[in-house]
């Protein structure tokens, strides 16, 4: 694959801004590499926090611990109940007093272990204490993998409000072990999809097609499929966040799906999984791109059959048509009280587009009904 280099079991891509080069991504299928990655950082120095749900604590922070207490001054665990109702400012609040007692200094370095809340969470942490500290991503998710963990976007719910506090954050490295995808359950795992098939329907019709080519083995969870897939959406993902970092443009496409898939997440009160609700916006996007004659309508049938395929609702129950458009005028992307809506003009091909109305909205969202008319 292009810029896909090997080295010593592991494949990497260096992500730039500015066309110099910022930090790393390395694809293993286990930990071992990663502590020369740390003794590469040159952090005999430093202290180290990890910080991980209570989750992931129970499957890989022993581990991690014991491995990385070599390369450190010293190893603190900080571990927070797993969950997206805990990805708020109370939780970084703790997280604060834990560096502030352990006397971390801006020359220390702060290790994000777990999937997109972590991340997120560990990320905002590291660019607001102390004005900055570096911070490594160890995604251990699919969807972190793929998406959350690359591109420097970080940040916490604030009232139920979706990444309404955050900041830009670039981390030092990233590192993804698509082993960890094993222990994953199969919701979480398909959850994780809804973001893969994004990359796909935005900028690679190819690898859209390649997608439901080895979906069976995707399933299965077959390593080196996975750890292709992985490295295909790392590409594509890093693509388009060194075009645009600060989400000025082009990186608004990654937000295909998210503006009602995040309004179905708030008004469900993160009842669904993240990728599940990304996977509803799309499929509702998606038919408004037909409304428009951009696509077949054929192709938005044709896209609910892939979302059972990889096991993803194309449905939810339980919400108005009216509550959900109302959300929508919350979100975060909104811009001088435009909602700037993700289309496609084919599979492939999105745009950002600042017409969309709310009688279009109300028909997006009537593709994700559930039987007897309510969303």
């Amino acid at each position: 694959m292009k810029d896909l280099r090997e080295r010593k079991g592991t494949e990497r891509l260096t992500v730039h801004r500015d066309g110099a080069p910022i930090y790393e991504i390395v694809l293993s299928e286990d930990f071992d590499a990663l502590i020369q990655e740390a003794r590469a950082l040159q952090a005999s120095r430093q202290r180290l926090c990890i910080v991980t749900d209570s989750t992931v604590a129970g499957l890989y922070l022993k581990e991690l611990k014991e491995r990385l207490a070599p390369c450190f001054a010293a190893v603190v665990p900080f571990v927070f109940p797993a969950g997206e109702a805990n990805k708020n400012l109370d939780t970084v609040k703790r997280l604060y007093e834990t560096l502030i007692e352990n006397r971390f200094d801006r020359g220390d370095l702060l290790m994000a272990l777990g999937g997109g809340v972590v991340g997120d969470l560990c990320g905002f942490a590291a660019a607001t204490y102390l004005r900055g500290v570096s911070f490594i991503q160890v995604p251990t998710t699919l969807l972190s993998q793929v998406d959350s963990s690359i591109g420097g976007k970080t940040g916490v719910d604030f009232d139920a409000y979706k990444n309404m506090v955050g900041a830009f954050h670039m981390p030092k490295l990233v590192y993804i072990n698509t082993g960890a995808l094993g222990t994953l359950p199969d919701r979480e795992f398909a959850a994780g999809m809804g973001e893969v098939l994004k990359h796909g329907l935005i900028k690679d019709k190819a690898y859209y097609e390649w997608l439901l080519e080895h979906a069976p083995a995707i399933r299965a969870k077959e390593p080196s499929i996975l750890r292709q897939m992985a490295a295909e959406s790392c590409l594509i993902k890093r693509a388009v966040v060194e075009a645009d970092p600060m989400e000025q443009g082009e990186r608004k496409l990654l937000n295909f799906g998210h503006t009602l898939g995040h309004a179905i997440e708030k008004l469900k009160d993160f009842e669904l999984l993240h990728g599940e609700c990304v996977a509803l916006g799309s499929l509702a996007a998606m038919h408004i791109s037909a409304l428009r004659g951009y696509v077949m309508p054929e192709e938005t049938e044709r896209f609910r059959g892939v979302l059972a395929l990889f096991g993803l609702p194309d449905r939810v129950s339980g919400l108005s048509k009216e509550d959900v458009i109302r959300a929508t005028k919350n979100d975060k992307k909104m811009k001088s009280g435009v909602i700037q809506f993700i289309l496609l003009k084919e599979t492939g091909q999105a745009f950002v587009d600042q017409t969309v109305t709310d009688e279009e909205m109300a028909e997006g969202i009537d593709a994700v009904f559930a039987q007897g008319g309510t969303l």
